[in-house]
C-alpha cells in the first residue's frame, strides 16, 4: 500500500501556493470573472449538502445500531 510519504515523493502531495495560484488563473480564463463567484458558491453549497448527508447517514446508522442492541 502506498503511504503519504510515498505520494509526496512522487509529487502528489498537497498543492502549494504557486499551484493554487495557477489553478485560480486557469479558472478565471475558463469561466471569466463574472461567473466564478456563482460557480464557487454552488460548489460550496454542494460540499455542505454532501457533509450534511454524510452526518445524517452516520446518525441513522448509530440509531440503527442502538435499536439492534436493545
Amino acid at each position: 500500500m502506498i503511504g503519504m510519504n510515498d505520494l509526496a515523493m512522487l509529487g502528489f502531495g498537497m498543492p502549494g501556493v504557486q499551484e493554487l495560484a495557477i489553478i485560480l488563473v486557469i479558472c478565471l480564463l475558463l469561466f471569466g470573472s463574472s461567473k466564478l463567484p456563482g460557480l464557487m458558491r454552488s460548489m460550496g453549497q454542494s460540499v455542505n449538502e454532501f457533509k450534511r448527508g454524510m452526518n445524517d447517514q452516520s446518525d441513522d446508522s448509530s440509531d440503527h445500531e442502538k435499536s439492534e442492541t436493545h
